[in-house]
């Protein structure tokens, strides 16, 4: 490709760079274009938890370091650019990134760490073209993309680490290093664009302005047929845009398919049915037809207290779902709906009804602010998600113990035997609440006593749901797994415990259980594991809207912070229950030498 006729397209136009990297400068001045440099004042604070991939961090990093300048120019320096170019270069590393080092230590440490090693380094580019309208409104459009490329270093010594680091060059480039200059000795090969890693993929942007302006139906110009980006931009590039709307156009005719508009009109409904579920649950519809099977919908009216009109409509809802036949209970709706069922989910949906509907009624507040919404939902601030939510009041907590009891019972049998766990003697249930999955630990490990470790005023009242023929194996101890002592044991259980609490609180909790452990003592640890591309399950990314301190993991993040206490995955099992399971141990000690 002849890269001239390409620069040559901005002839004339107002193009900016939103960087002030000397490196990015000199790459497109030798490339023959004209342009400002206006550096752009975005914070660079994105956190990099929250993207799937290094790379997507650096694109999201150079639109915003791009559209910030766009959309400044106008209103501080008085004159609108037609096209903004951003981008961000980072070098990742065992799954880390590494940016620019902070002072000598930190260059140390990430050069260091590449020594010996392959690694990559992405930049994230972001072009932004600017169209002014006739109203003196903008229009944004939005094209990114990114380079990657691979890297080998040498095995660096501590003298040429040290001697590299004092000259100065690693403290403004990300990784420490600079390919173009004394960085350059450090490395053994290259596989890709050598410019991408001096910080600007020169070869890969001529090729997006190619396709800007020679190979797309419509020029800038063309309002009507461009493509519009306006401040709610997303990622969608303009030439995917562009297949969209092909796409559009072609298919606008044709019939929609059935099982496509079916998905979607369940997730339309959904919440009906959910709503459904809960009122019948609530006003005993499943218990009374249980008892009493066979009624009209006016004998179940008046058992219920409620309209002859509404419980029709109620009931006919209930049959469509598959929960009730004219007028009864199914098989699903006796085996978890029914409240006396030993697998009865009524707890839970009570609680999904009394706590989490009100909360999920502010979802959109959620998303915006990024916080549980328990004040706007309830009146009043919840400072201690369980002292001041679910312990305030001995309904409350009653709701609450029995909901969880519902879920430990469905799930308890799948994680108390997902492992083998006959070499552990020993078990300590941490907020083990009924002791519901004690009992099933027991019931499959004959060996094995296991104590329930929770707060006293859940012990209190954990009598309420135990069996009517008490195992001796079980025991209940009142404390506060943060605050107190932890009973000591070879294994700890910690089943829906830690997606509840922040990372400090994590760790706290990890570090007394690591401490309380010897080698070969155990973590059963019970979840909901997300896919490691986050892409599911969706009941675990839906409970994450609820905007708790804590949050959903994966089985790697869960391995990854367990590993930070001592702790190696041993097992993980995907149940096909409500919650999966893994199984860590506390390491062996190395010997000292």
């Amino acid at each position: 490709m002849v890269l001239n006729p390409v620069i040559s397209k901005l002839s004339g136009k107002l193009v900016v760079l939103a960087s002030a990297s000397p490196r990015r400068l000199e790459i497109l001045r030798n490339a023959g274009l004209r342009f400002e440099v206006v550096p752009s004042w975005f914070k660079e604070t994105l956190d990099k938890r929250l993207f799937k991939s290094p790379q997507e961090y650096a694109v999201e990093t150079a639109k915003q370091k791009a559209l910030e300048v766009a959309r400044r120019m106008p209103f501080k320096h008085l004159k609108t650019p037609d096209i903004v170019i951003g981008a961000d270069t980072i070098v990742t590393v065992d799954g880390l990134i590494l940016e620019k080092p902070v002072d000598k230590d930190d260059a140390y440490r990430m050069l260091s760490r590449l020594s010996g090693k392959e690694h990559s380094v992405f930049t994230g580019v972001a072009i932004v073209l600017c169209h002014e309208k006739e109203n003196e409104e903008i229009d944004y459009q939005l094209i990114d993309f990114y380079e990657e490329t691979k890297v080998k270093f040498a095995d660096l010594s501590e003298d040429m680490l040290w001697e590299y680091i004092n000259s100065g060059e690693p403290m403004d480039k990300a990784g420490g290093y600079g390919i173009q200059a004394l960085g350059g000795m450090l490395v053994e090969f290259v596989h890709g664009d050598f410019l991408n890693v001096v910080g600007f993929p020169l070869n890969h942007f001529c090729k997006q302005l190619d396709l800007i302006y020679n190979r797309c139906p419509f020029s800038s110009d063309e309002e009507s047929a461009s493509v519009e980006l306006h401040h709610n931009s997303s990622h969608t590039t303009l030439i995917e845009r562009q297949l969209i709307e092909f796409n559009v156009t072609e298919h606008e005719d044709s019939e929609p398919k059935k099982e496509d508009l079916q998905q979607i009109i369940q997730l339309m409904d959904g919440f009906k049915a959910s709503k459904a579920l809960f009122t019948a649950s609530k006003m005993g519809v499943f218990d009374l037809l249980q008892r009493k099977p066979g009624l009209d919908a006016a004998q179940v009216a008046q058992e219920i207290k409620a309209a002859v009109k509404g419980t029709e409509g109620l009931l006919g809802a209930c049959v469509s779902l598959g929960l009730l036949q004219i007028y009864k209970n199914t098989d699903l709706a006796t085996r978890y709906l029914w409240s006396d069922s030993p697998f009865s989910l009524h707890g839970y949906i009570q609680h999904c009804n009394e706590t989490l509907w009100p909360l999920f009624s502010h979802l959109e507040s959620a998303v915006r602010e990024g916080t549980n919404q328990h004040e706007r939902a309830f009146g009043k601030k919840a400072n201690d998600l369980f002292q001041d939510t679910y312990y305030n009041n001995q309904s409350v907590k009653l709701r609450f113990m029995n909901a969880m009891h519902s879920i430990a019972k469905v799930t308890g049998k799948a994680v108390a035997t997902a492992f083998d766990l006959s070499s552990y003697k020993t078990a300590c249930d941490l907020g083990g609440c009924t002791g519901a999955i004690a009992y099933e630990l027991t019931k499959a490990h004959p060996e094995m006593s296991v104590t329930v470790f929770d707060l006293p005023e859940v012990v209190e009242m954990s009598e309420h749901f135990h069996p009517s023929h008490t195992d001796n194996r079980v025991s209940f101890v009142a404390g506060d797994f943060f605050k107190d002592e932890l009973p000591k044991a070879d294994l700890y259980i910690l089943a829906r415990i830690l997606h509840d609490w922040p990372d400090e609180k994590v760790h706290i909790l990890l570090k007394k259980i690591g401490d309380a452990c010897t080698p070969g003592c155990g973590v059963l640890l019970s979840e909901i594991l997300l896919n490691e591309d986050r892409s599911g399950p969706s009941r675990g990314l839906l409970q994450a809207l609820s905007m708790s301190d804590g949050k959903q993991r994966s089985a790697a993040e869960y391995s990854t912070l367990l590993k930070s206490h001592g702790f190696i995955t041993a097992e993980i099992r995907h149940t096909d229950n409500l919650l999966d399971a893994m199984l860590c141990v506390k390491e062996m000690c190395s010997a000292s030498s």
